[in-house]
């Protein structure tokens, strides 16, 4: 198990202890998901008092990396304060803005990802064209979102743009989670394939202005069918 790096020895003790410790979860020392270690444990590990610990542990809390289950432990529930953020900001808005946004990053990626995509990119977006084919053929409708989630990650790093590849994969998971409970009738989904397919077309011969078209006409399909499919109230 990697070590966390204990603080140096300075007035502001805490401030930095939860500089390591953010460093530690960024890093996926503790997995997003897991429960860390005990208070008495990190005293010993990290050579800190309680009040010390606590504070820091507060503090990364209250920034939503970690949160705190009565009886069970903390547990870790985000590996980035911005990804904490913006997934609760796309939660607080209408799906319609958070669609905006999405039209914005992958209508401008695709166009990218289509001349400078490589030839294993390309092979990666075929695959995930048969996994989400494979995906919206059940009825696990979280797989074929997750699919999907994955999909449009690959296409976003097709472009080449590292600072849109970092923003996006901070704002991946506030996309995915604000629109997962969307659901597909037949038509829909058909459509949805058929647009996803002429995208990784787009991209293999390098069209990039018919590479944008379809990436925005994939979110639009979105926004439309999300204005005449009712939700139930789990959806909500």
């Amino acid at each position: 198990m990697k070590r966390i790096s204990a603080p140096r020895r300075t007035a502001s003790l805490s401030a930095q202890l939860v500089d390591s410790l953010r460093s530690h979860i960024e890093a996926g020392g503790w997995p997003v998901g897991t429960r860390i270690p005990s208070e008495q444990v990190l005293m010993e590990e990290l050579g800190v008092g309680r009040s010390t610990l606590r504070e820091a542990v507060g503090a990364l809390v209250h920034l939503g990396l970690l949160e705190p289950r009565a009886g069970d432990g903390t547990y870790v529930c985000s590996s980035s304060e911005l990804q904490s953020v913006m997934v609760r900001r796309a939660s607080s808005v209408e799906r319609d803005k958070v669609l905006e946004l999405r039209t914005v990053l992958e209508e401008y990626a695709s166009g990218a990802a289509a001349l400078r995509r490589s030839e294993g990119q390309l092979r990666q977006l075929r695959e995930l064209l048969a996994d989400a084919d494979e995906a919206c053929a059940g009825e696990d409708r979280s797989a074929a979102t997750n699919v999907d989630a994955l999909f449009h990650r690959a296409v976003v790093r097709a472009s080449g743009n590292d600072l849109l590849i970092e923003v996006y994969d901070y704002l991946g998971t506030a996309l995915t989670s604000s629109l997962g409970g969307l659901s597909w009738d037949a038509d829909h989904a058909q459509e949805h394939a058929r647009l996803h397919r002429r995208l990784v077309d787009a991209i293999e011969t390098r069209d990039d202005g018919d590479a944008r078209d379809a990436a925005a006409a994939i979110v639009q399909l979105t926004r439309d069918h999300e204005t005449t499919t009712p939700h139930t109230a789990e959806e909500q």
